[in-house]
């Protein structure tokens, strides 16, 4: 896990969990002087472990209810390049992942609608020369989403 102490670790932990926590609460909650907390951030910064800062926002609050994962083919290797070069500026797409098996890519989408679903497969996905087909699987609920990194190793590990 690198050469992390313990105070580094809950350090990350606090900052995934809210990344706006003052640094005088950070520096009470990790038993340092907030000058000391400042330095430990800023070192997990240049060393790349913290990657950056941003606002979580509620897709729902802002209307993009359907979430849905695509998974897309093609058997000509060309395709990928002009495939990546089409979602990149798509900001529907959440996340686009490399994946093995069937699959070429796995895409995490963010709609309004099934409307707006049937839009993006049509003309961004499907309109890209070489895709042969596509399966889309619409999420009902998400009892579980996070973008916390762990930091340390699970328990079921250690047996």
């Amino acid at each position: 896990m690198g050469d992390f102490d313990e105070t580094d670790l809950a350090l990350i932990e606090l900052l995934q969990k809210d990344a706006r926590t003052p640094q005088a609460q950070l520096a009470a909650q990790v038993g340092l002087a907030a000058s000391s907390v400042n330095e430990r951030i800023r070192k997990l910064g240049e060393r790349g472990l913290i990657a950056g800062y941003r606002a979580q926002i509620s897709p729902e609050a802002m209307g993009y209810d359907l979430l849905a994962f695509v998974y897309v083919a093609w058997s000509r290797p060309e395709t990928e390049k002009a495939f990546l070069k089409k979602i990149a500026n798509q900001p529907v797409v959440m996340e686009a992942h490399h994946v093995t098996g069937t699959w070429n890519y796995m895409l995490k989408v963010r709609v309004k609608n099934t409307r707006m679903l049937e839009g993006l497969l049509t003309r961004v996905i499907k309109a890209v020369p070489g895709v042969e087909r596509t399966d889309t699987i619409i999420v009902l609920s998400s009892p579980k989403e996070t973008a916390e990194i762990p930091t340390r190793t699970p328990e079921w590990m250690d047996k």
